[in-house]
């Protein structure tokens, strides 16, 4: 297990550097002139003003002279100053809790209302349950999260006013709720389906005909031996899930006015903030491969039969 944990470590090395790069490629083209956006449109900026910023944050230098410092200062903890005059790590440090906050209770609503609809699909299969399961999952499905947002937000925020659906004011859970629901339809019927397919498969083994034979209860086999065989390929949709909502909360966040890291990101680009977009891009990315690292160790301790060599 050591051995196997130091080697996925050491591999999330170049991994992490190959994303850094295209991410701080992708932020150095965009077009537009950074010292202009600052100053709002129709500001007129001096050329001498304009000469001192770029001086200051070093734009003029060469692609890879930029990235090279950002690269020396991430290897110290130091993830920049941003064009305002503001510490990059300050900005994640005030926004991060925002984020987190909002992807778990996302990620506990998929996981807990896709595995449960997906194991009543499957006791349920070829029955009406199982249709309507299926059925609504793939309607979902078809709707962009989005659209549900916006749709939530006008009826259970501005017409009936039962939770809040703009900024942090409640905060958790109240301000979260609808939020985390919209954002949880990305992924719940998903889960719900593979949780079926898996049950359902795991149901005609010969394990679960032994243990059937041996006169167990229904509900032990379903828990300790169908469930518990099935949740391999789940967990690990479940931890790409919860690495994508950590990094793709920046729509869900622009419509509820949840000032996380996603936000961040949002008016970083608008404004052509590229360390702020870019620090924070780099973090979403380390944590995009720690989540799924911890996903391929929980795979041992689902199913001992698995071995990491």
């Amino acid at each position: 297990m050591g051995r196997y944990l130091c080697k996925r470590i050491l591999m999330t090395i170049p991994v992490l550097l190959g994303t850094t790069f295209v991410i701080y490629a992708a932020v150095y083209m965009l077009p537009g002139d950074p010292v202009q956006s600052l100053a709002g449109p129709g500001t007129v900026v001096s050329d001498s003003m304009a000469h001192a910023i770029r001086e200051q944050y070093h734009l003029d230098d060469p692609f890879f002279v930029q990235y090279g410092n950002y690269l020396w200062g991430l290897m110290r903890g130091d993830f920049g100053i941003d064009l305002t005059g503001n510490n990059v790590a300050g900005v994640i440090a005030a926004s991060w809790p925002v984020t987190v906050q909002l992807a778990l209770t996302t990620w506990v609503i998929e996981g807990i209302l896709g595995i449960g609809l997906g194991m009543l699909a499957a006791v349920k299969a070829g029955k009406l349950t199982d249709f309507l399961v299926l059925g609504s999952s793939t309607l979902v499905l078809g709707v962009p999260y989005f659209i549900t947002a916006y749709v939530a937000q006008i009826v259970l925020g501005v017409k009936l006013g039962w939770l809040p659906v703009s900024g942090v004011t409640e905060g958790w859970p109240l301000s979260y709720i609808v939020p985390a629901m919209c954002l949880a339809l990305f992924g719940l019927p998903e889960i719900a389906r593979l949780t079926r397919s898996c049950v359902v498969e795991t149901m005609g083994a010969p394990f679960v005909h032994t243990a059937v034979s041996k006169g167990l209860g229904r509900r032990r086999i379903m828990f300790q031996h169908v469930l518990r065989n099935s949740l391999v390929p789940v967990v690990s949709m479940l931890g790409v899930n919860l690495g994508y909502l950590l990094s793709g909360t920046i729509l869900i966040e622009g419509i509820f006015n949840l000032p996380g890291l996603g936000y961040q990101i949002f008016q970083g680009i608008q404004v052509h903030n590229g360390p702020v977009v870019v620090g924070i891009s780099t973090l979403l990315v380390l944590a995009f491969l720690m989540v799924n690292l911890v996903v391929d160790l929980l795979y041992g301790v689902l199913n001992p039969r698995i071995r990491l060599a």
